[in-house]
């Protein structure tokens, strides 16, 4: 059976305490958890406000209805936090991690270097690429010592974008262009991990593509009614089937490289396909926006999007946005999951694992045949929790 994954269950199973495996731990909300910090890279799903500051100007994130439901609009796409803030305090970070280009921020504990509109392979107008986002973290390398950095978890999600965009300006590619350009999208967030794993990172946790397809300005732009856009679909999982691979290869071949992978496509296509397990009413369509799907405007002026009454029976809050609790939900799973969701290992045992030492076990392929919108996400019996 699927889990029955309320919010107060969850939050229960966020909390059970698992076998320190690193060497002078401090004691966070009852588990021992090392007082590391957080560096976050990517796109608007992990952007904590930097674009603003990039650009010198306001985004429609950094007004109303963003923030909605804790009252601050702060640059980031969501009613309130994002993933990274719950990470942050479940690894005993006393604040929100902070943008890293904003001026004076406190980033003794980490920072989020994730930019909107950031991509792979490309570069938008006002964002930066990862490339680019490693590069301003080398800038900053000063600010943290180099054991520190090795000790301490990099988050990356990007992706979006570049397929996003591959799919618009190439309707018509053919399945040997579909994976060519795969390919290099790989290629090059191999390199830029390189590239963070030569400055001292050595703890990685990265997304897979969720269910592109699914997204509602993805279902309303191309039209596809209650139903997933299977092309975007299939090139998410072109990208997921090449991504553990590549990081098993990273591992081999670098001494105390450390990773995990969480499993963040068929997270949100459980969520999608058997709404109610997971207390959804609506999947299909964003709490703000306008549109078929209420997907587009939401924040932007001179739009009239409309805005849903109560967020949290939403899964999206804007057209490719997670709302809060589904946020906190992911959190929880990053840091507390079985491998049916995160793997080789989840966050909590990626932090405490033993620097300096080679992983013991690898991303598997999920067994051919197995139906993944039935697995547990838990190894506990959440409904006695």
């Amino acid at each position: 059976m699927a889990c029955n994954c309320s919010l107060a269950n969850v939050l229960g199973v966020g909390l059970v305490i698992t076998l320190s495996l690193f060497h002078d731990p401090i004691n966070v909300a009852g588990q021992n958890i090392p007082a590391v910090a957080l560096f976050t890279f990517g796109d608007s799903n992990f952007d904590a406000g930097n674009r603003m500051f990039l650009a010198g100007t306001r985004f429609p994130q950094n007004f109303w209805p963003y923030g909605k439901s804790r009252d601050d609009p702060n640059g980031k796409f969501s009613d309130g936090r994002i993933v990274p803030d719950f990470i942050a305090k479940f690894m005993g970070i006393p604040h929100d991690i902070p943008p890293a280009f904003k001026p004076g921020a406190n980033v003794s504990r980490g920072a989020s270097f994730a930019v909107d509109s950031a991509s792979i392979l490309g570069t938008a107008r006002d964002s930066l690429n990862l490339n680019n986002q490693v590069r301003r973290f080398n800038q900053m390398i000063s600010n943290w010592k180099e054991d520190f950095i090795t000790k301490s978890l990099f988050m990356i999600s990007i992706g979006t974008e570049d397929y996003y965009n591959f799919t618009k300006n190439n309707p018509t590619a053919d399945g040997s262009a579909q994976q060519a350009f795969v390919i290099s999208v790989i290629s090059r967030l191999r390199n830029n991990i390189e590239m963070l794993y030569s400055s001292g990172a050595s703890k990685f946790a990265v997304y897979t593509l969720p269910a592109l397809g699914c997204l509602p300005i993805v279902r309303q732009e191309f039209n596809t009614g209650n139903d997933c856009y299977e092309k975007f679909n299939d090139l998410a999982k072109q990208h997921n089937a090449r991504l553990g691979p590549m990081l098993n290869d990273l591992a081999r071949a670098r001494s105390g490289f450390q990773f995990t992978v969480f499993d963040f496509y068929n997270v949100i296509l459980r969520r999608t396909q058997r709404n109610m397990n997971f207390r959804y009413s609506f999947t299909n369509v964003s709490c703000c926006g306008i549109g078929s799907h209420n997907a587009y405007g939401c924040g932007r002026p001179n739009v009239h999007s409309k805005l849903c009454e109560y967020q949290r029976s939403y899964l999206y809050f804007d057209g490719r946005h997670n709302s809060e609790k589904a946020q906190e939900q992911f959190a929880h799973l990053l840091f507390g999951a079985n491998p049916n969701v995160i793997q080789p290992m989840n966050i909590r045992e990626l932090i405490t694992y033993p620097v300096n030492t080679n992983m013991s076990e690898y991303w598997k392929e999920p067994a051919v045949g197995r139906n993944l919108l039935l697995v547990n996400e838990y190894d506990v019996n959440t409904s006695s929790l």
